[in-house]
């Protein structure tokens, strides 16, 4: 592969830039430090320019809180101006970042998503008598700084933005030398771009047949179980030698059996909610209640919540679920919009 230089030129200019922050603003436009880079706004975009021209602009000003859902993560939130950099820069990257990824890599990409992946297992499911669930351990905490600048090396030559990139990657770790933070726009595409070379390894090495991953989550199919057994073991040498990750305990089941997989839970014949969805479910929209009582929340935002919800939920078979709950809320007018049906 080509690798591609004279990018920073196009990502300094003034109207990426300014496209970046419509992007990095957009659902957030009544925050505080949106509001004041707004107010200057002209000013702070030529002061992320010069910055990015001369290699000082500003990056780890990381703002850290955890959430639960459905287990702890710890979020690194980057400021206001250092988001703004970062679609500057996956404006002009992301095209690079993409031509490095097999079709079957769902996560933080155009066009794929959740419900493609969940799509994409479904066909496995009925097509294959195995599957293998595969999952890194700690896998954005684990990641090595020095073999992702490498990698990022084979695809881009432009040494001012491989310097940027160090910087970013720099800025934040677990471990010495270890971690990139999660809740970061380039960490998607770094993460993305890590586990590549096992994407490729799968499909062209070991030949298996239908694979599917989901930014860490991977599932493989066969209709021999020793096959299955044989790509687990590969895979897990490649993980830890060539990756210097680790797998979590591999999980090997009859198709007919099942497996959760990013929220639902699938086998051969159906797709359902997993336990933690369906409870997740059911305390959001209490929650999101509460929010539009307390006035935390608009009829607007709340309504967005409520249908995200609803579109995860109907992507399984959960008529029963979904119709317990209308049952229980019909005719309440906050609700008036909402997709229930």
């Amino acid at each position: 592969m080509k690798r591609k230089g004279n990018l920073m030129s196009q990502i300094e200019s003034i109207d990426n830039i300014l496209l970046a922050y419509h992007q990095a603003r957009r659902g957030k436009t009544g925050k505080k430090e949106v509001i004041k880079f707004s107010e200057n706004l002209y000013d702070n975009i030529l002061k992320i320019r010069d910055g990015l021209r001369t290699g000082t602009v500003e990056i780890g000003n990381y703002h850290y809180f955890k959430i639960y859902d459905p287990k702890e993560r710890l979020i690194c939130a980057a400021s206001f101006p250092e988001r703004v950099m970062h679609h500057a820069i996956m404006n002009v990257c992301k095209p690079r970042f993409e031509s490095n990824l097999i079709f079957d890599s769902y996560a933080s990409r155009s066009g794929k998503g959740v419900y493609a992946a969940i799509d994409r297992a479904r066909l496995g499911m009925a097509r294959y008598a195995y599957v293998a669930k595969l999952d890194v351990r700690k896998c954005f905490d684990s990641v090595s700084h020095e073999v992702l600048k490498g990698l990022l090396r084979r695809i881009f030559k432009d040494q001012r933005l491989l310097q940027l990139f160090d910087r970013i990657i720099d800025s934040y770790e677990v471990t010495p030398g270890c971690g990139i933070p999660i809740g970061n726009l380039p960490s998607q595409y770094f993460m993305n771009l890590y586990l590549s070379p096992l994407d490729h390894y799968i499909k062209e090495v070991l030949l298996v047949p239908i694979y599917v991953r989901y930014m860490d989550d991977k599932l493989l199919y066969d209709n021999d179980r020793e096959k299955v057994k044989e790509y687990v073991s590969s895979v897990t040498d490649f993980v830890e030698n060539v990756l210097r990750l680790k797998l979590k305990t591999p999980q090997i089941v009859k198709t007919e059996q099942g497996v959760s997989f990013l929220g639902y839970f699938i086998n051969k014949d159906n797709i359902l909610l997993n336990r933690r969805s369906k409870l997740r479910f059911k305390n959001k929209m209490i929650s999101y209640g509460q929010l539009l009582a307390d006035g935390v929340w608009s009829q607007e935002r709340y309504l967005h919540q409520v249908n995200s919800l609803i579109a995860f939920a109907r992507k399984a078979n959960t008529y029963c679920l979904c119709n317990s709950i209308c049952s229980t809320i019909e005719g309440d007018s906050r609700l008036e919009g909402a997709a229930w049906r």
